[in-house]
């Protein structure tokens, strides 16, 4: 692909400045750190922030695009909102003299594609509402689901990685990226059943369930073994599911950059429909289908938004896991004795603090303090994922000043 001298002369300019920051020793103190909690022997909490409102941040066009080709600006994007965060909300992030370009592969859907109608508040946010129509009513429907048939498109990646070489040598290492899979099954089901037909189902129709969780988990092992076979999982891994992922203990022995397996990698799953169902329905139809993908991987981080803190008992048998979730709407006490100083109690703060009509920084200090004082009375290492940012009312300074606020609370 043609990338003019302009478009590459902004890029380089970009590059060096990240360049110099990755130079700076906090970068291998802070991935120190990162292992150090993933370690479970933590120096301090950890805060990371993650899932931005990026169209409510540009308010000094630090953000505005320059380059004109559709390549340069997807990375240049990247190159941007690192600065961006870098200068204002920097937290426990990590910057590498890396720019990763990713691998065009095809093939790695599972034969549905979700049909919906969706609402929208604000047109230049992409988070919006969504009513999923129902593509699985009967048996017969479970034949819908294929396993994957993936494919890397040679040709393409050769370009672009030729291109970015072309535009990087010499500032920035280039690394050419797979993938890294996660197990989710019940966000697609949601998708493509809805979230009250499923949850009926599990109460009405429990064998079709199984059926449809059967096929899908053999779905998922299939992209998972295709993935692995062809060289195509991610290797180094920054991050897992919005936390730094640095870890002393990943890649396993005999590693490949060239051919990663899923044992030197983080992964990462969830079923955030069952917020509302019992431990015993959460463990047959999710866990008892997930230990298969969990027991394939190094380390594992399990959950997103679902309260978990009354599951910690049947979280503790999945094969790896090292970081479990704690959402906004966990009873925290609960959650940390039971997690206890065995995981990584991985804090989701809620994201409501920076969407009310008046900013509170007295409400931010309170609600990181419980947090804080809660772990440090169990023992529990600890993390502060700030994510799912839908809004911040087009005032970018809350952001940088919650995280002011999280990284003094943590003693950094």
């Amino acid at each position: 692909m043609l990338v003019s001298k302009k478009d590459r002369d902004i890029l380089r300019g970009l590059a060096s400045q990240v360049a110099e920051i990755a130079a700076l020793p906090d970068q291998q103190e802070t991935i120190s750190s990162w292992e150090s909690l993933n370690g479970l022997e933590p120096v301090r909490p950890m805060v990371m922030i993650d899932q931005i409102p990026w169209h409510e941040m540009n308010g000094d066009d630090e953000l505005t695009l320059q380059t004109k080709g559709d390549f340069c600006r997807g990375i240049e994007t990247g190159l941007r909102r690192t600065l961006y965060a870098w200068k204002h909300m920097r937290a426990d992030m990590v910057v590498e003299p890396v720019i990763r370009i990713p691998k065009i592969i095809h093939g790695t859907g599972f034969g549905i594609e979700k049909i919906e109608e969706i609402a929208v508040l604000d047109a230049a946010n992409d988070v919006v509402g969504h009513r999923y129509f129902d593509q699985l009513e009967t048996e017969d429907d479970l034949e819908k689901i294929r396993n994957p048939n993936v494919v890397l498109d040679v040709e393409a990646t050769a370009r672009a990685e030729e291109s970015a070489h072309e535009i990087f040598d010499g500032i920035l290492d280039v690394r050419m990226q797979g993938l890294f899979p996660m197990f989710a099954p019940w966000d697609l089901i949601a998708e493509w059943r809805s979230p009250e037909k499923l949850l009926f189902d599990l109460a009405d129709r429990p064998e079709f369930t199984h059926q449809l969780m059967s096929r899908l988990t053999a779905a998922h092992i299939s992209l998972l073994d295709q993935l692995e076979t062809q060289g195509l999982l991610g290797g180094d891994q920054p991050t897992i599911h919005c936390t730094g992922a640095f870890s002393a203990e990943l890649p396993a022995d005999g590693y490949d950059p060239t051919s990663p397996r899923a044992k030197d990698l983080w992964t990462c799953g969830m079923a955030q429909i069952f917020s509302a169902v019992s431990p015993a329905t959460h463990q047959e139809f999710e866990l008892a289908y997930a230990e298969e993908w969990y027991a394939r991987f190094g380390l594992v981080y399990y959950g997103c938004c679902e309260p978990l803190h009354k599951k910690i008992g049947i979280i503790r048998d999945i094969p790896h896991v090292r970081k479990i979730s704690m959402s906004a709407w966990v009873d925290q006490e609960e959650g940390a004795e039971q997690i206890g100083t065995d995981f990584v109690f991985s804090r989701k703060p809620n994201p409501a603090f920076l969407a009310v009509d008046h900013w509170s920084p007295e409400a931010v200090a309170q609600d990181l303090c419980a947090t804080i004082e809660t772990c440090e009375r169990v023992g529990c290492p600890l993390e502060l994922i700030l994510k799912d940012i839908s809004t911040v009312r087009y005032q970018p300074q809350r952001l940088w000043e919650w995280a002011d606020i999280a990284m003094r609370l943590v003693g950094a």
